[in-house]
């Protein structure tokens, strides 16, 4: 009988669901308790024998419209009022089912359930009166009583509807909650694969400047070849070493963070970087003119050293053999300036983000814009220029 409770009307609260069966037979049994005292109350009263009959088949058929009040709570209400009507044993039943609707229903119907009560008790002080009572006491009686029914049943109504209100925003906060995080974690997986493909795309692009000396210069002494080879392989073993990092980092759909994250570079790792690129053959001339590159903020430096990336890959894959230049400019309350310029070479085309058919320089464009800055890439008069402006508070 549980999954027949529910009244799907709408804008209206679902009818109550009884704990179980021997909580509902003890309610029954209950209010069948209170309707054989009002009989036994109109035998003493010397009712006549023939009332006294219909009292008890009233009361009997009253108890037996409980299931189907909590079934239909309106029909089953009414017809309870109805029986009211016709005899005293119905209104402990009868005074359930107003309360009942009450509780469990809009205040429109609930009114009417109470009328109904009203009219059932004014029907019923008219041919069975109550001896020592005037009618008008007695219709004022009912008033009150049907009144304090269905205020009674529409504030508990209230604080159900409060408590179920109060329920779904926990649940909605709790799945609002569980999507932040998920979207926290999805763009922290994002961010750290982001940062190791440029690892990795300057790793590669080393690689492939060792690879082609050992190709084009087969005549090098011994010594020269085996330490190219010997970066190669070192090289190789670093890039796998990135490479798996990015795919655990973009498997780990737990975000718990046990995925092995690398210290990002600074601004204080420039040196480095182009004493690399340089080892690999490039000429770099770093122009540094920052006073205390360790003041810059965290972010700030990681967005820096990869533009300077970025600009030595770039030189690096489309115009390979030509000088660059790189300058830092900035101090803190003002901005950082970064200018990387490098000649294109003869017979080598502009950066594929100058062309239009890479994204390598969209997507570091993308990333100091979000750091608050700005980036131009330019060919003016045969020469690829790259310059960054970065934000550095005071």
């Amino acid at each position: 009988m549980d999954d027949a409770l529910s009244c799907g009307v709408p804008g209206e609260l679902p009818a109550r669901r009884w704990p179980g069966l021997s909580v509902r037979a003890g309610v029954i049994g209950a209010i069948g308790a209170l309707t054989a005292v009002t009989i036994w109350g109109e035998f003493s009263s010397h009712t006549a024998t023939s009332l006294l009959v219909l009292d008890v088949a009233v009361g009997v058929v009253a108890c037996a419209l409980l299931p189907v009040l909590l079934r239909w709570p309106v029909p089953g209400a009414l017809a309870l009022a109805a029986l009211a009507a016709v005899s005293p044993a119905a209104i402990p039943a009868a005074t359930v089912g107003t309360l009942y609707v009450a509780e469990w229903r809009r205040f429109a119907v609930a009114a009417t359930v109470g009328a109904a009560g009203v009219v059932a008790g004014a029907v019923q002080g008219l041919w069975r009166p109550v001896g020592g009572l005037p009618y008008i006491w007695w219709l004022v009686l009912v008033i009150v009583a049907e009144a304090a029914l269905v205020g009674w049943g529409q504030v508990t109504r209230a604080r159900h509807a409060l408590i179920a209100s109060l329920q779904e925003r926990a649940r909605r906060a709790e799945a609002e909650q569980g999507r932040r995080v998920a979207e926290a974690r999805a763009a922290e997986r994002t961010r750290i694969a982001r940062e190791m493909h440029d690892v990795l795309a300057h790793r590669l692009s080393l690689l492939a400047t060792y690879a082609g000396a050992i190709e084009y210069r087969p005549d090098a002494p011994p010594e020269q070849v085996a330490r190219a080879a010997g970066v190669v392989r070192a090289g190789a073993h670093q890039a796998l070493d990135e490479l798996r990092e990015v795919i655990t980092v973009l498997r780990d759909d737990d975000g718990d963070g046990d995925a092995v994250q690398r210290p990002q570079p600074g601004l204080a790792d420039l040196p480095r970087l182009v004493e690399e690129s340089r080892d690999a053959g490039a000429r770099v001339q770093l122009d540094d003119r920052v006073p205390d590159p360790a003041a810059l903020p965290g972010a700030t430096g990681r967005t820096a050293y990869r533009v300077v990336q970025e600009g030595l890959t770039n030189a690096r894959k489309h115009a390979p053999g030509e000088p660059v230049q790189v300058v830092l400019d900035g101090r803190p309350g003002d901005r950082l300036l970064i200018d990387i310029r490098n000649p294109l070479g003869d017979g080598h085309a502009a950066p594929p983000a100058i062309t239009g058919s890479g994204t390598g320089l969209i997507g570091l464009t993308e990333r100091v814009r979000l750091a608050g800055g700005k980036l131009d890439h330019q060919v003016t008069g045969g020469e690829f220029r790259l310059s960054a402006r970065l934000p550095w508070p005071a």
